[in-house]
């Protein structure tokens, strides 16, 4: 999948911030092949995260009109847009192109078209929405990630997630039917683990060695997985008898009760408590749980961790009916003054505990939690890419490089292309190929891996509305001085303290006094100016 064209006509997502953007990603004639990531640069504030957001709610709100059993809910109903991508469906031989629009006519609520380009009448085609062929033309799925607590690109996938909570309570109660999975999954802090555990249990030794190099990490020794299904927040079951004053449960449906038998039978131990109705299982990791799980879990990464993320969702359930209500109320009346809190802990239905490692030089046990923010987001990000190696995937990653240190920045998108699950094939692989990135920075380390025409410079103008350009300059390769000035327009790249000082020598008519405060600074071009107007006043005073 290669994205083309993003118009956002009318969003009230930020007060109508992104109002009128009509931004060309790619030419159509660029081509399929490589991997090649959109870079989003600027300032804060210039709408980079509302411009992720408004592209899940794009397609939250096309799968819930085509496929509305996997995405049930939409965030935006009045979102008018129109896009445009390349896309290879299943068993096609070559690309084509799809575009998508919904404008408002009249009085009339927007319509959706999802049109297909007839290359060789020059015509669009247009599908109908619930054919299985124009479904073969959407994106598997939509990843988002981001790492803050209050980000907007987290509320399509927070309401989609609730959705999928709510669908399986319903299936629980009078539908034995299995409920299929959404296709917008959201990758945060609050879900990392699933992403590990999956990676390092069913991926092979490569990826492992990939994932834990970084952090001076052998292989995983050991974690513990808690299932509570007892919780006085969970939703009520009609079906109980009145004189059964037990606490409230958490409903399975019958595909849950397979995946929750199946941990059982792969625990090296494990426990039951039937009070509060939870399973402790504890794993002790060697070639043989693996084998276990693979036995269970056939389709090995993208299987298992979709079992987990599934009983991730269900912590939704277990939150107050009022929070529930509050958040559904917020996103129809588009007031998103925080996002969908995390249950504590100890109330969630589903949580990893007790995630061990092993010492790569002394072979001791390392607890996950003694890890850094940025080890833990490395791994995060680079299993995400591991696990998801289908294609038709777009990835919408916020700030995904937040928590990095400068030299694991500036190697971030080499150790993506490097990735075990490329093949090796730098930019060539074909799963890379069918897959596209679109991340947000605030760093200048990301654009220099990537050609000019793959970054695009968001700023706010007078009258407060977007606007985006690609860089004057060729960004791949380029100093990250040259990036910071002309992404950022710092001229010189140095912080404040420092520049106001040089300014106030640079007025100075005292030698002395600038001889001192030359010896104070490190080396710069500004520091070069100021030798300079110390020479023109030596050779004036004769000092």
């Amino acid at each position: 999948m290669k994205l083309l064209r993003v118009h956002i006509i009318s969003a009230k997502t930020c007060g109508g911030l992104l109002d009128g953007l009509d931004l060309r990603l790619r030419s159509p004639l660029s081509g399929y092949s490589g991997f090649d990531p959109l870079c989003l640069i600027g300032p804060n504030g210039a709408g980079k995260s509302q411009f992720l957001q408004v592209l899940a709610e794009i397609f939250q709100s096309v799968f819930h009109k085509c496929i509305s059993e996997e995405e049930r809910v939409e965030g935006n109903p009045d979102l008018q847009f129109e896009l445009e991508y390349l896309i290879q469906p299943e068993n096609e031989q070559l690309p084509v192109r799809v575009r998508i629009s919904r404008k408002a006519s009249g009085k009339n609520r927007p319509t959706l078209f999802i049109e297909l380009r007839d290359e060789e009448a020059y015509e669009w085609i247009e599908c109908k929405l619930n054919a299985p062929k124009t479904h073969a033309l959407l994106p598997r799925k939509v990843v988002g990630y981001t790492s803050g607590d209050n980000e907007t690109l987290s509320l399509p996938f927070l309401l989609s997630r609730s959705g999928y909570a709510k669908d399986v309570t319903e299936s629980a109660l009078h539908d034995p039917k299995p409920v299929p999975d959404t296709r917008l999954m959201l990758i945060d802090y609050g879900t990392h683990l699933e992403v590990l555990v999956a990676n390092l249990l069913l991926g092979d030794a490569s990826q492992w060695d990939f994932l834990l190099q970084d952090a001076k990490l052998q292989n995983l020794h050991s974690f513990r997985c808690i299932i509570q299904l007892a919780h006085s927040a969970a939703p009520n079951n009609p079906k109980k008898s009145k004189s059964n004053n037990r606490q409230r449960e958490v409903l399975l449906t019958q595909e849950l009760q397979n995946y929750l038998d199946w941990l059982k039978r792969c625990a090296t131990c494990y426990t039951y408590e039937d009070r509060t109705k939870t399973y402790t299982f504890d794993y002790w990791i060697n070639e043989q749980t693996r084998e276990g799980f693979r036995i269970f879990w056939k389709n090995a990464l993208d299987d298992l961790y979709s079992s987990f993320h599934k009983f991730a969702m269900l912590n939704d359930l277990v939150l107050p009916k009022k929070t529930r209500d509050r958040f559904q109320k917020d996103t129809k009346s588009r007031r998103f003054a925080s996002r969908l809190p995390e249950p504590q802990d100890e109330d969630k239905v589903f949580r990893f505990e007790r995630v061990m490692f092993t010492a790569q030089r002394t072979g001791k046990e390392v607890d996950y939690v003694s890890l850094s923010d940025g080890e833990h987001q490395l791994g995060q990000i680079l299993g995400t890419f591991c696990m998801l190696s289908s294609p038709n995937v777009l990835f919408l990653l916020d700030e995904p490089e937040s928590h990095f240190n400068p030299l694991w920045r500036v190697k971030f998108i080499s150790r993506i292309l490097d990735l075990p699950t490329k093949n090796g094939d730098r930019r060539e692989s074909s799963k890379a190929t069918e897959q596209d990135c679109l991340l947000t920075t605030h760093s200048p380390f990301v654009p220099s891996d990537m050609h000019r025409d793959q970054v695009f410079i968001f700023s706010k103008n007078e009258e407060g509305k977007i606007e985006v350009q690609n860089p004057n300059i060729e960004t791949f390769g380029t100093t990250f001085d040259t990036i910071i000035e002309e992404c950022f327009n710092v001229r010189p790249p140095m912080s404040q303290v420092p520049l106001d000082e040089i300014k106030e020598l640079m007025q100075s008519e005292n030698p002395e006094d600038i001889r001192a405060g030359m010896q104070q600074l490190g080396d710069s071009v500004e520091k070069a100016f100021l030798a300079d107007r110390l020479r023109q006043l030596i050779n004036r005073d004769g000092v």
